[in-house]
């Protein structure tokens, strides 16, 4: 039986986690999400997520200082960078991160969650 990948989800915004871990759960992946960066920071060490939304803009600092860092962690994941505006890009010597811009559409991520 093929396991379910797992997606964290760090915002501050509560109808963006809720409207994402809905529609995730209907592609049947394993979702979690969180309203703080360091409540975030330990769900990704608990939950080991294949999958990381990561706001930048967060209550308790910004998490795209945390991106390059947790890609050196976990190689493999999937980043998605997410932002209300455009501010600098992080420094990785890793493309494994797309750039969103809210609001996010549904039909975009089809094309970049595998």
């Amino acid at each position: 039986m093929k396991s379910r990948k797992k997606v964290l989800i760090i915002d501050d915004e509560v109808d963006l986690c809720l409207l994402l871990k809905t529609y995730l759960n209907r592609k049947n992946y394993e979702v979690y999400y969180s309203h703080t960066l360091k409540e975030g920071m330990l769900q990704f060490q608990q939950v080991n997520p294949d999958i990381l939304f990561l706001d930048n803009n967060l209550p308790d600092g910004y998490g795209w200082e945390k991106a390059a860092g947790l890609l050196e962690l976990r190689p493999g994941l999937q980043l998605h960078l997410i932002s209300a505006y455009q501010p600098n890009t992080p420094d990785s010597n890793s493309n494994s991160f797309k750039v969103w811009e809210k609001p996010l559409t549904l039909k975009d991520l089809d094309n970049y969650i595998h």
